[in-house]
């Protein structure tokens, strides 16, 4: 895999490590942009299934927020 050099605020880096729980500014930042993804791809998946109910005319009544 390609690796990136970004330049971050310290202050950021630092926040982030100790909101994750992790030592290394690198896997901080890097659990971060997996969760953005991840989070990103469960509401197309979401969106998808309501889009495709209104298509065929299967719409269920909406689930209760999780959480």
């Amino acid at each position: 895999m390609a690796k990136v050099n970004i330049a971050l605020d310290a202050e950021l880096v630092v926040e982030v490590m100790v909101l994750a729980g992790v030592g290394s500014p690198q896997d901080a930042v890097e659990a971060v942009v997996r969760d953005y993804i991840a989070r990103g791809h469960r509401t197309e998946a979401r969106t998808a299934d309501r889009d495709e109910a209104h298509r065929t005319g299967t719409l269920l009544p909406p689930e209760p927020p999780q959480g």
